[in-house]
């Protein structure tokens, strides 16, 4: 008989030492309906539910390709190295024959057996030579990692790779743009990507991220083998993925360097002076701009977008043909400088259009002041590009906002008109038992110039009763470093450390090390981090997480919800302010034995019209304003842990 997915589940779990969870189990029979049935599913899964085995195990016995595509590089490397092996070794008591995986990445993520042998392309064209000091020690290194990777059939995946830098990594990996290309490589056949690529044909589940995916279903650029069915993990990331995928970037410096570049492979260098020009031109254009959302574009900007975009298809086509054998030799420095000529076009000519569906705004950047342009709304491609073609399961902690489905569905273009299900799996922790949810009320609202002395004091008072072991979430970089410079001053016996000073991987685990520890950070600290036990027993939010009101891209999405007759502000700024405090209040509880208290310093929570939207998107934890209750919970969970600190 062929086994059930709970034949096989049953028997995943039991190979790791684990025990039936029914969110898991009820996650992975609707997962398993939903492939047969071809049918949309949106699951929640809350921490612990043990998500991952719920939707490989339906992938693994589906018998047709599965796509499973992940946000971050730490979710898919969990899964590459532990679930799937895991998954595959207990399923091998219950299935015949165990179908391959394959995880497959963008270009660079790869060594280019080209650039490790022949060495990498500078500005003018000739090869770097490997430089002194510890750039070098890396880069050699990294040249024969991929040398021995390639020998032992290795993926020669970053991921194995020894310690290195970004600029290091550079000089033995090369973008989809720079590549040569399968068919005029001598080192083809070899290729570490060209390897994953031919990997994954012949794989039943295939590991990838959410960028690649994009790439591949909405831009239509062939990035992953022939799929049908896709599981999008961390879910609630997808939007946003996908539209820092479609982000393009133009600046001054960039045109320049692409103008160098070229010029020795021109037939008519007169062209790539030109660009230069062009690269002047904006440049002097942009001096007279103010940073920000441009909404109409202005003569003098359009025109210098044209001469960019004019310049730069005359630059193209002055390649001339390349010399030798059949299909032309093959020169990396040429193909990388003809790829970036060709990108600078498409960009000017994409901004210089000023589509109603692009934003198009003004940073100002460390190297200069910088153009961007991306889509406002991507719920259309999505819905076009992907669910109109495939069926497609998404699955986070953090997909109901306010209660429901609907806000995360329809961002992803899911209307309510269509065939799709939600199913909230629940989580196997007791969070009113496990942990309260403290609003600090008595606060006054947080202004714009950041953090008062009344909240510092709250911050130091509550760190002082949890004796240190506090996750400080911050709204701002300069918000966590005055609060860490407060807290330091003010209790000199609790070691606070700053996102910033070293890095975070670096900051996590001293962090783990010593429970008493505080850690205060931004943005990156709220999603992703996993700290179970006395470690983190607080964690405080210092304000509803609004996008700011300059935001560019955010601003546009708010503006276009209002013009076609909805709430900009309630499914923009609150949809993004719900899933960031769902996704900060998560890092509290991350196992059965946790205890503790998430405090947010922001009394618009309760007091603000908004408050039960944004409440309701968060953990069931019991809830209270009172301070000295928290206060002597705090206290009380800092007792226990000492306790058992010292037996």
């Amino acid at each position: 008989m062929t086994p059930t997915v709970r034949d096989v589940l049953d028997a995943a779990v039991a190979s790791v030492g684990g025990t039936q969870r029914p969110g898991q189990v009820a996650m992975a029979e609707a997962v398993e309906r939903a492939f047969r049935e071809k049918k949309h599913l949106l699951v929640q899964a809350g921490t612990g539910t043990g998500k991952s085995l719920g939707y490989l195990v339906p992938s693994l016995l589906h018998g047709d390709r599965v796509v499973v595509a992940t946000a971050t590089l730490n979710l898919q490397h969990q899964l590459v190295e532990r679930d799937i092996p895991a998954l595959k070794d207990a399923a091998r008591s219950t299935l015949d024959e165990v179908p391959h995986h394959a995880v497959l990445k963008g270009r660079s993520n790869y060594a280019c057996l080209h650039r490790v042998r022949e060495g990498a392309p500078d500005d003018q064209g000739v090869l770097v030579e490997v430089p002194e000091g510890t750039l070098g020690a890396e880069v050699v290194a990294l040249r024969e990692w991929a040398e021995h990777a390639a020998e032992d059939g290795h993926s020669g995946d970053r991921d194995s790779a020894p310690s290195h830098s970004e600029r290091s990594w550079r000089q033995v990996s090369v973008s989809a743009r720079e590549c040569l290309g399968a068919s005029r490589c001598p080192y083809a056949t070899e290729c570490f990507a060209e390897r994953a690529r031919e990997d994954a044909q012949d794989a039943q589940i295939v590991v990838t991220n959410h960028a690649m995916l994009a790439i591949d279903a909405i831009d239509g650029v062939p990035m992953l083998p022939q799929f049908d069915t896709v599981v999008v993990d961390e879910a609630h990331e997808l939007a946003a993925r996908v539209t820092q995928a479609a982000t393009q970037e133009l600046d001054p410096a960039g045109i320049e360097r692409a103008a160098r570049r070229a010029r020795p492979h021109l037939d008519e260098p007169q062209t790539a002076d030109d660009l230069s020009d062009a690269a002047d031109s904006l440049a002097d254009t942009l001096t007279h701009l103010q940073p920000g959302r441009i909404d109409e574009i202005s003569q003098p900007l359009r025109a210098a977008l044209e001469f960019v975009r004019d310049t730069a298809r005359a630059c193209f086509s002055a390649f001339g043909k390349e010399s030798g054998g059949p299909g032309g030799e093959a020169d990396p420095a040429r193909q990388q400088a003809r790829g970036m000529v060709d990108e600078l076009r498409q960009v000017a000519e994409r901004m210089a259009r000023g589509s109603e569906t692009d934003v198009l705004w003004l940073g100002d950047t460390r190297s200069g002041l910088q153009l961007r342009v991306a889509p406002i709304d991507v719920s259309g491609a999505l819905r076009d590009k992907l669910f109109g073609e495939k069926t497609v399961v998404l699955t986070s902690a953090t997909l109901t906002l306010g209660g429901t489905f609907d806000p995360v569905a329809r961002s992803l273009g899911l209307w309510e008109d269509e065939e799709w299900i939600g199913l909230d799996v629940g989580s196997p922790f007791d969070y009113a038992k496990q942990g309260m949810l403290y609003v600090a009320r008595h606060l006054p609202t947080p202004g714009r110039e950041g953090l008062e002395e009344d909240q510092l004091g709250e911050i130091t008072a509550l760190v002082k009763a949890a004796g240190g072991r506090t996750l400080g979430l911050f709204s701002s970089r300069r918000g966590a470093e005055r609060a860490a410079e407060y807290v330091r001053l003010a209790l000199p016996e609790v070691e606070v450390l700053c996102q910033g000073d070293a890095q975070l991987p670096e900051l996590a685990r001293r962090f783990a090390a010593d429970p008493r520890t505080c850690l205060f950070g931004t943005l990156s600290l709220w999603q992703g981090v996993d700290l179970p036990g006395d470690t983190c027993t607080l964690v405080i939010i210092d304000r509803i997480p609004f996008p700011r009101p300059d935001d560019p891209l955010m601003s546009a999405r708010q503006r276009l919800v209002e013009k076609r007759g909805g709430n900009g502000f309630m499914q923009v700024a609150a949809h993004h302010a719900a899933l960031l405090l769902a996704q900060g209040a998560g890092r509290l509880i991350r196992r059965a034995d946790d205890r503790g208290v998430v405090a947010i310093l922001d009394p618009r929570l309760v007091t603000a019209r908004y408050g039960g939207f944004l409440a309701a998107s968060l953990p069931g934890l019991w809830r209270t304003t009172d301070r000295a209750t928290v206060m002597g919970a705090l206290r009380r969970l800092d007792d226990a842990a000492t306790a058992r600190d010292a037996t």
